[in-house]
């Protein structure tokens, strides 16, 4: 099982622990790479994506891959 994926964390820290998890950024069209240092919480808000959403789809790809 996946360890809880929280807003608090960076990009960056969150492709660290699930590359597989690169796929979600892109669909919501999140820029992984040169904004990577975000958190999730600012990057979602900068880049128009719903949290909660990014989140469960994270957390969903994580789990699958695990």
């Amino acid at each position: 099982m996946a360890a809880e994926i929280s807003q608090e964390m960076t990009i960056n820290q969150v492709l660290k622990l699930y590359p597989q998890v690169m796929g979600v950024f892109n669909t919501f069209g999140m820029d992984s790479c040169c904004g990577g240092a975000r958190s999730l919480g600012v990057a979602a808000g900068e880049d128009g994506a719903d949290i909660d959403e990014l989140l469960k789809a994270l957390q969903r790809t994580a789990e699958a891959q695990a």
